[in-house]
């Protein structure tokens, strides 16, 4: 098929800066793109041929939507996933399938799949509602502490909490969770893996993750982590052992613990463009919204290869403010040596949410992380 120039059209369900950040690269190879997204004011809308508003999660929006392109994707994973199997079923193509999804979207879903599968993952226990995991609790069937996560809906730190103390329930939502063993470790890693239908498949460099103690969200991402080559082997081999079992088509970011004793085991997983790997915009051969796009579009895939140490910075809205975004002292770090600002076009700010971020690139990994620092202490992410 002819993708470039041409009648071509790619759908995008979902308008975020994921979906932003994946259009700079249809736009290099001049691919119609249409988006679909609720919010008049969704970050993608600058930069498709075509877009729609509309509820993601309504059957006859999202069909209709797919019965207008050639090509299905996402970069949001709450869609609705009875119009994908129908417009899958009538012939089109859509990447990453909804079989892959349907195993993705709910947590509880996803876990079952990994002891399934035999992947090492912390134990768990699933509970229909809050009601009956505190049930659980007063039987002594499950300990404090653990880590509560609501199976849907959650994201950017938001639908976990650890639980230490009967307290620490009371400000929970009665919905499906799972409770899940607290693991000791040393550092939280993320692979991602691109594939496409032919059966091509490669891995990025391992990342470390850095999270923010209170929101419980990446500040930083390093490239590549700063751990022992034979733990890398081994955190790749596993994150190319899921993405295979899925049967996974375009990209898949898988996120795990480094135990201390190094072993490997997989938190939670990703089928799309994710934060771990906006480093790769400036510091890979490929970036990660390449390689989805050459993914999905059963191209050759890029290298995934670093042609230098890349740090990535999230910048994310400052505690106490809320409305009309300032980036305070932003043009301070424009003239500082491999420093790279994105900013996804979202109009308002609020505490913690994500609305750009920052790639710091650097012969000398340790000169990157000062520098990331650094730019984390400049910029303020504020409001008027």
């Amino acid at each position: 098929m002819n993708y470039f120039s041409s009648d071509f059209k790619l759908g995008i369900l979902g308008g975020g800066q994921l979906g932003k950040m994946l259009l700079f690269d249809t736009r290099k190879f001049d691919i119609q793109t249409y988006v679909l997204d609720p919010s008049d004011e969704a970050p993608s809308r600058v930069a498709c041929n075509q877009f729609f508003k509309g509820d993601l999660m309504d059957f006859d929006t999202v069909y209709r939507f797919g019965k207008l392109v050639d090509v299905l994707t996402f970069e949001i994973e709450l869609v609705n996933l009875e119009a994908l199997e129908k417009l899958e079923s009538e012939g089109l193509k859509v990447y990453p399938s909804p079989k892959t999804l349907r195993k993705i979207q709910n947590k509880g879903t996803q876990k079952d799949f990994y002891t399934e599968n035999n992947i090492p993952t912390a134990p768990y226990k699933r509970f229909s509602d809050l009601k009956t995991l505190v049930v659980a609790l007063l039987d002594a069937k499950i300990k404090m502490p653990f880590v509560w996560k609501c199976t849907e809906f959650g994201y950017d730190g938001n639908g976990v909490k650890i639980i230490r103390e009967m307290a620490d329930l009371d400000s929970l939502p009665n919905v499906e969770c799972i409770a899940e063993e607290m693991i000791q470790f040393k550092n939280e890693l993320a692979v991602i893996v691109c594939q496409n239908p032919s059966g091509e498949i490669k891995t990025y460099p391992v990342v470390e993750m850095e999270f923010h103690p209170e929101a419980n969200q990446v500040e930083y991402v390093i490239c590549p982590a700063r751990i022992d080559e034979k733990v890398a082997e081994k955190a790749r081999a596993i994150a190319l052992n899921v993405s295979q079992n899925f049967n996974h088509v375009g990209l898949l970011a898988v996120e795990m613990f480094q135990t201390e004793d190094d072993e490997i085991i997989v938190n939670e997983v990703a089928p799309r463009p994710h934060n771990s790997g906006h480093y790769s915009i400036e510091a890979s051969y490929t970036s990660q919204f390449e390689n989805h796009l050459r993914a999905i579009l059963d191209l050759p895939l890029g290298n995934t290869d670093s042609k230098v140490a890349g740090i990535m910075v999230n910048l994310v809205g400052e505690e106490g403010f809320s409305g009309n975004v300032i980036y305070q002292n932003i043009e301070k770090i424009l003239g500082w040596y491999g420093v790279t600002p994105h900013i996804y076009g979202k109009k308002e700010t609020r505490p913690f949410r994500k609305m750009g971020h920052v790639t710091i690139v650097n012969e000398n990994m340790t000169e990157a992380r000062k520098i990331a620092e650094d730019v984390k202490n400049t910029i303020r992410v504020i409001s008027k």
